[in-house]
């Protein structure tokens, strides 16, 4: 465990659910009054082809299988982390990974991201962090989301702070209290769609904007039970089966008019959250790669209003803000800090979660 200092040069390593590469944040914190940062160096990495299809089909893998592939992502991410290193000249304390979320069922005190950390600090050199998650979810929380820690000790001046990754999330404050939850699907659904179209993803929302609202499944999906669930919850991959059962109607709809009306069904979850404050405009920040979608954003912003502002965040900033959180949470770890808070996953308490790799 790190002396208590007041700056710290982590790498935050943020593997999503939609599964495009590893982003590899290099980031700088320093605790004054308040916690500043800044993203130094930044890059994404591309799964390789076979790496890439394992991941994605990691959830249908054995157990002899899956223990294979924990080892190997985690060497292959440490090796990307060396490389990352060397090219930029850095000195790195620790990296913080969140891995690969193979399975989230925190009803069954289950939350499973691969990537090993002993094989990612022997590859890299560096002490590892990763495991974030299941201390909360054995406390009785979801282990989700984690990043409203980050969002109130680095993006304070901001009333709404939205995720749109493979999941679409949001943190606020709420009578003194932070909480967070995931609305809906996002990427991970989208991209399925696109895929159909042969996209690996729908660039700007062009090809929802070519089709046309499906208003009987609109309905259907915004009667999903997940949508009626109060407080703190959560959203897995195996979340999805519910909505594909409403939108792969034995191909009976086209998959520019699934796109758009996903779009709108989306833009109808997120926007109902969002309640204007009294007496001041009311700042939202909109990251990860959902924010690059033009459709989306043209149409949050025609159902939201003009008492709600969007910020328009730097490009480095949409990309890159959960893997600077996630380095973040590494230090708060190292720190000894809690980086999980109850109020957002409904753990009996708030805790510091995440594993120590040679430290």
């Amino acid at each position: 465990m790190k002396t208590l200092t007041n700056t710290y040069k982590v790498i935050g390593l943020m593997s999503g659910t939609s599964g495009d590469g590893l982003d590899i944040a290099y980031c700088e914190f320093e605790k004054k009054e308040n916690w500043t940062f800044q993203i130094q160096r930044s890059e994404t990495v591309p799964f390789p082809k076979n790496l890439g299809k394992k991941l994605k089909k990691s959830h249908l893998m054995n157990g002899y299988r899956l223990s294979l592939l924990d080892v190997e992502f985690g060497q292959w991410m440490g090796e990307q982390v060396r490389n990352f290193v060397q090219n930029n000249g850095l000195e790195v304390e620790a990296v913080a990974s969140h891995g690969h979320t193979v399975f989230h069922q925190p009803s069954k005190k289950l939350s499973l991201q691969i990537g090993n950390g002993w094989a990612l600090h022997t590859a890299c050199g560096i002490p590892v962090i990763n495991d974030f998650r299941m201390l909360d979810v054995q406390l009785g929380g979801q282990g989700a989301p984690l990043v409203p820690i980050g969002d109130k000790l680095l993006f304070s001046e901001y009333d709404y702070c939205i995720n749109l990754g493979g999941i679409a999330n949001i943190s606020m404050d709420l009578e003194d209290k932070r909480i967070a939850f995931d609305i809906c699907p996002f990427n991970l659904l989208l991209n399925h769609f696109a895929e159909i179209c042969g996209k690996p993803y729908d660039k700007n929302g062009k090809l929802a904007k070519k089709g046309k609202l499906l208003k009987k499944v609109l309905k259907q999906l915004n009667n999903l039970p997940y949508y009626q669930i109060e407080g703190a919850k959560s959203l897995g991959r195996e979340d999805l089966d519910d909505y594909l059962k409403i939108l792969e109607v034995s191909g009976k709809h086209k998959p520019e008019n699934v796109l758009h009306t996903l779009v709108i069904h989306y833009v109808e979850q997120i926007s109902k959250i969002m309640i204007p404050h009294s007496g001041k405009k009311t700042k939202v920040l909109v990251t990860g790669g959902g924010a690059f979608n033009t459709f989306f954003m043209e149409k949050l912003g025609e159902f939201i209003g003009e008492d709600i502002e969007i910020t328009q965040a730097d490009p480095m900033l949409i990309n890159f803000k959960e893997a600077l959180i996630f380095a973040f949470l590494g230090v708060l770890r190292l720190r000894g800090e809690n980086n999980s808070l109850s109020t957002v996953t409904g753990a009996l308490r708030d805790n510091s979660g995440g594993l120590l790799h040679g430290l």
